[in-house]
């Protein structure tokens, strides 16, 4: 975080959510100037935590992008955010452009209106699926030429096609835009979380940029089970010890963080010690069904879902070596999703695990912000 705002790059995060990108924009050297989102439950957390990383933040404007004029905003060092992926979403029912929920055109639209110098956007991996090949190329076309709009009543294919002939015509593209699926337990985040991410540079910016390195390895993790030393440190006995299944091969990395890991000093949600901590109870109910057994405790969890029609159970709940189950407190969900334990979510805790199961892990969006920004000002 730097402290000195008046040198600080400034941001406008889109599509905020519970703030999990925003944390990592903002830990990453960002100062944001704009914060908008239009959930009710997710402005609440917002204001309840604008002190938490920075004292300086904003409080969330609570509405929809697509009434807000972002023009006087021209000159933004960067625009991130997380355009809504039901659209995309393995749990929703994929219509993407037809889905009026698609907010990809007002993203673009912001990029145009403030000509940033760079972007980052995120959304769910099933934006990469092939059956999406030709609207994913549709989204990085409109990114690399944000001028190019479409026209009122123009159907997406024939804009499309306007925006491949300008593509291959003589004008070079207004961004250089690479996009990527990032695993967050590549990036040291206790979840196989799987996310599309776009990056963009303005072409004048000759930023040399490529998408980090990652970090762990399911390879490192099975070794530290293998030779013992993770079970001795979190003192595991050796009837509950249940070896991950993990590549014969992989990168010279750390582990990957598990479960236990990412829990290890809470206490048990039914103890009288759990009631110091934020948002950390119980709650019951949990059943596993095929398909939804839990995540392993000794392995990184399954990626949290926000669900359609409530929470999924097999995503959001643990199993321990013993075979028991339950469901993550919020306070584990948000450990998983790498939240500060001061960061207070508003809501029930299926309105809280919603905001959880829709947001970016903070430590994959810092690592990536963090490698935007050293490029930023390397060129500045």
């Amino acid at each position: 975080m730097n402290s000195n705002r008046k040198s600080a790059l400034k941001a406008i995060e889109l599509f905020a959510g519970a703030g999990g990108l925003g944390i990592g924009v903002s830990r990453a050297g960002f100062h944001p100037s704009l914060i908008i989102e239009r959930d009710r439950w997710c402005c609440d957390t917002l204001r309840e935590n604008r002190n938490v990383i920075d004292n300086d933040w904003p409080s969330p404007i609570e509405g929809d992008i697509r009434a807000f004029d972002f023009r006087p905003h021209a000159g933004i060092d960067i625009v991130t955010g997380g355009p809504p992926c039901q659209p995309f979403s393995l749990g929703g029912k994929h219509r993407a452009h037809a889905d009026h929920r698609d907010m990809w055109s007002e993203a673009v639209r912001v990029v145009r209106e403030t000509r940033p110098r760079a972007f980052i956007f995120e959304n769910v991996r099933g934006l990469a699926r092939q059956s999406f090949a030709d609207y994913l190329g549709y989204i990085l076309l409109q990114l690399q030429h944000p001028s190019l709009p479409k026209r009122d009543g123009e159907e997406w294919a024939d804009h499309l096609a306007r925006l491949q002939r300008k593509h291959t015509g003589k004008d070079t593209v207004e961004y250089r835009v690479l996009h990527q699926v990032l695993d967050a337990a590549d990036y040291g985040v206790a979840q196989r979380r799987h996310r599309v991410v776009f990056v963009g540079f303005r072409a004048d910016i000759d930023a040399g940029w490529c998408f980090p390195f990652p970090t762990h390895s399911a390879r490192a993790l099975a070794d530290t089970q293998a030779d013992g030393s993770y079970w001795d440190r979190h003192r595991v006995s050796r009837r509950d010890r249940l070896m991950m299944k993990a590549p014969s091969s992989g990168v010279d990395a750390l582990p990957w963080l598990t479960v236990r890991d990412a829990l290890a000093d809470l206490p048990d949600p039914r103890s009288k010690e759990a009631a110091a901590w934020t948002n950390h109870r119980f709650q019951d109910g949990a059943r596993s069904y095929p398909g939804h057994t839990g995540s392993p405790i000794d392995e990184p969890a399954k990626a949290l879902k926000a669900g359609v029609h409530g929470v999924p159970g097999g995503e959001n709940m643990m199993r321990l070596a013993d075979g028991s189950i339950r469901y993550f407190t919020v306070r584990e969900a948000a450990r998983l999703q790498a939240f500060p334990d001061s960061w207070r979510f508003h809501g029930s805790w299926s309105e809280a695990m919603r905001q959880l199961g829709n947001a970016v892990p903070t430590t994959l969006g810092e690592v990536v912000a963090a490698s935007v920004m050293g490029h930023l000002q390397a060129v500045a």
